[in-house]
């Protein structure tokens, strides 16, 4: 694993409430993290190969009858990332949609194109000081920028994606494609289950950033909630402020509808299994690998409006373009409206400490 060099060993006695969590909980978490990595399963979205340790922790797990808490010490080490770490919280959208277009209801959430092609390990230069991590396939076989957010808006430009629903606006579909993934409610009382199957490959750029930069919402009030009624108060239409400021962000996500039994539990994470609220993390698949488990310990408003206390053991399970660093981890808090109330609020300071399989520890 490409791993800081920098982490400090530690005890499990000197982690504050460690013994206090529900370690059974995220004992059962992490099974279903080690069996896609006994299977070697193919992910999502691939991030950096589990290590010998890793891979004997995930056979043990699938193995043995340990308690959570007696797996946990006897599998890994506890050690610190000695910077502070800073943790954000995302969720899964639930909103009404249709599968034709209608008023109201007009703007698509598309299917992977075609000519889409992933290029997670071999990243494509389009300048001095910039890469993209897809692109489309030519056919001499050769590569070239996958078009960004704004041509495929108002080009057409995503050649063979289709629609596989409408929803209200541009707003929504920009924050469904920022979370990762949705479940869509359709008149007749039906619902659809959106996952992630590809990006454009563009560089993910903060819009909530953009807006406190240029003095269009004070930081302190920054919230999922003032996000979208600041963007529809600039007008989300076509060649409107709103609109023209989510295409700064030149990434576009792609989804796929998921019935699949893994899909009913949960949304699918980067790994390529459900994840699960207030146990799962989306972490940097550049530095980590996925299966980790991470001590986050952080005042944050998961409980209710509140800062209050979190010292929980999570998985990783999950990644993201904005996810970025060693200490930089996305807590997921679940679906529908009061986690996504929640989630657009958590912009915090935190201490990170990574539990490393014990047979990689030096």
């Amino acid at each position: 694993m490409t791993q800081p060099w920098d982490l400090a060993p530690l005890s499990f006695e000197a982690i504050p409430g460690f013994g206090g969590d529900d370690l059974d909980a995220a004992f059962t978490v992490f099974r279903r993290s080690a069996a896609r990595i006994v299977e070697q399963a193919p992910a999502q979205r691939p991030a950096t190969p589990p290590s010998a340790g890793l891979i004997n922790a995930a056979r043990a797990a699938l193995g043995g009858d340990l308690s959570g808490e007696a797996f946990f010490r006897r599998w890994f080490r506890p050690y610190q990332i000695p910077r502070k770490g800073f943790v954000t919280a995302y969720y899964e959208p639930e909103v009404e949609a249709r599968l034709t277009p209608e008023p109201g209801f007009e703007a698509p959430l598309l299917s992977r194109p075609p000519d889409l092609f992933t290029l997670d390990a071999t990243p494509l230069w389009v300048s001095n000081f910039e890469t993209v991590t897809s692109a489309r396939r030519l056919p001499d076989g050769s590569y070239a920028p996958y078009p960004d957010r704004r041509a495929i808006e108002e080009e057409g430009a995503a050649t063979g994606a289709v629609p596989l629903a409408y929803v209200c606006d541009a707003v929504e579909v920009f924050l469904i494609q920022v979370q990762g993934s949705a479940r869509l409610g359709l008149p007749d009382g039906a619902a659809l289950s959106l996952t992630y199957d590809g990006r454009n490959g563009w560089p993910y750029t903060s819009i909530g950033r953009l807006m406190i930069e240029r003095g269009l919402v004070p930081e302190d009030k920054m919230s999922l909630a003032r996000l979208k009624m600041t963007l529809r108060a600039m007008g989300a239409g076509s060649d409107q402020p709103g609109r023209r400021l989510m295409q700064e962000n030149r990434s576009y996500v792609f989804f796929r509808l998921d019935d699949s039994d893994d899909r009913k539990l949960g949304p699918i994470g980067g790994e390529g299994c459900a994840l699960t609220p207030l146990r799962s993390i989306a972490v940097d698949r550049g530095t980590w690998s996925y299966g980790l488990p991470f001590w986050i310990a952080a005042n944050v408003p998961w409980e209710g409006e509140a800062e209050t206390g979190f010292e929980r053991l999570m998985i990783a399970q999950d990644t993201g373009s904005a996810i970025v660093g060693d200490a930089r981890a996305d807590l997921f808090f679940g679906s529908g409206p009061r986690a996504g109330a929640l989630a657009g609020r958590v912009r915090h300071e935190a201490d990170v400490i990574v539990l490393q399989p014990v047979d990689d520890s030096p």
